[in-house]
């Protein structure tokens, strides 16, 4: 990780004090004077500032459950951020793993780990994610089948990977998915003549969401596990 956010996870400093610190050559990774912020380090490495070694604290692993009208960003912006009612210290330096729109509800991961949110997010991981779907109109069989094999959306000549489809209602359905696209779950649906009208996560991978609405809790360490290949 950068040198400045792992002094960050081992002090009480903000990152701009952090940026301070380094600039002002008061920052050492075994025993060299480093004075670039963007320095790449490691956990393991000897860091330390002002002679005194830094112990990072351990990653924190969060499942949220996220009101609609919130943003997966931890700055309030046009909407609320995510992260309002996590009373957690040094919030800000989490992270969403797999962002949510304004208007989607439900399942959001967080993490201060990057290299395990990635793990999660790279196509690669084929990670799969759940959504209750409501719909405009009763979805077709037509439609679902089409769904479940694959759709093209405009200007792009693949069709999305094989998806699984469940009928809760003619409109509403669970769809799950393997992918992260720009707004695919709209997208999907738009693509087959109907229009998404609530969406709301409800598990990635093996993590169920089980809080209610605008709580958080920490991951288990069974449940942190379940994501590394």
């Amino acid at each position: 990780m950068r040198l400045d956010k792992l002094i960050c996870i081992s002090t009480t400093l903000t990152r701009d004090e952090a940026t301070r610190c380094i600039l002002a050559g008061e920052v050492t990774v075994d025993g060299e004077l480093i004075t670039d912020i963007r320095c790449q380090v490691h956990t393991h490495r000897d860091i330390r500032l002002n002679g005194e070694k830094l112990i990072p604290r351990p990653f924190r692993y969060l499942l949220i459950h996220k009101p609609k009208n919130t943003i997966c960003s931890n700055k309030d912006e046009a909407y609320p951020s995510v992260f309002t009612h996590v009373d957690l210290p040094d919030h800000s330096e989490l992270h969403v793993v797999g962002r949510l729109d304004a208007d989607t509800t439900g399942l959001v991961l967080a993490t201060d780990d990057g290299h395990w949110s990635f793990d999660i997010i790279r196509p690669e991981s084929h990670c799969k994610k759940t959504y209750r779907v409501g719909l405009s109109r009763p979805l077709t069989s037509d439609a679902a089948d089409r769904l479940r094999t694959g759709v093209i959306f405009q200007g792009i000549t693949e069709p999305t990977l094989p998806a699984a489809l469940e009928f809760v209602t003619p409109t509403e359905v669970l769809l799950t998915i393997t992918e992260g696209k720009y707004h695919q779950v709209k997208r999907m649906f738009a693509a087959v003549g109907n229009r998404v009208v609530a969406l709301h996560r409800e598990q990635i991978g093996e993590v169920r969401l089980d809080i209610q609405e605008g709580q958080w809790r920490a991951l288990t360490a069974d449940e942190v596990a379940s994501f590394v290949k």
